[in-house]
């Protein structure tokens, strides 16, 4: 199966997105889901949060989600934190095409899955607390 995820993605939005793309898992069999985010507008930490989230849910019915078309800024910010075993690009040369030509979510993509699910929801985020006697940057 392939999605597509589109245009910027809000933060508020990334409920109804991982809801609708539930539904969607839930209607076609298989593993795995290819995530086209060729059209994704902005390579941004909600991006990112967005495919993590997605990667979840897809986690969660038996799935895998793997990125196809992802820009190289997309793919570094996804590096650099930490995520690329989570979120991972689909490998050079191998393809998994669907046989109906891919679905679609309005603002969403999907990749497909190979791994077993992460049975654990990785902290939302992280946040720097400076002591009192920390030298300054």
């Amino acid at each position: 199966m392939v999605v597509f995820l589109e245009g910027p993605i809000e933060r508020s939005e990334i409920p109804d997105l991982c809801a609708r793309f539930a539904a969607l898992l839930g209607e076609r069999p298989g593993r795995s889901v290819i995530c086209d985010v060729a059209g994704l507008t902005e390579s941004d930490a909600v991006a990112v949060e967005a495919l993590a989230r997605l990667q979840l849910t897809a986690g969660r019915l038996g799935r895998r989600l793997w990125l196809r078309h992802a820009p190289c800024g997309l793919r570094r910010l996804i590096a650099l934190v930490g995520l690329a075993d989570v979120v991972p690009s689909l490998p050079a040369g191998m393809r998994m095409e669907p046989a109906d030509g891919g679905s679609g979510i309005e603002g969403a993509s999907g990749v497909e899955s190979r791994r077993q699910p992460e049975q654990r929801e990785p902290p939302v985020g992280v946040e720097e607390v400076v002591q009192p006697d920390d030298p300054a940057p």
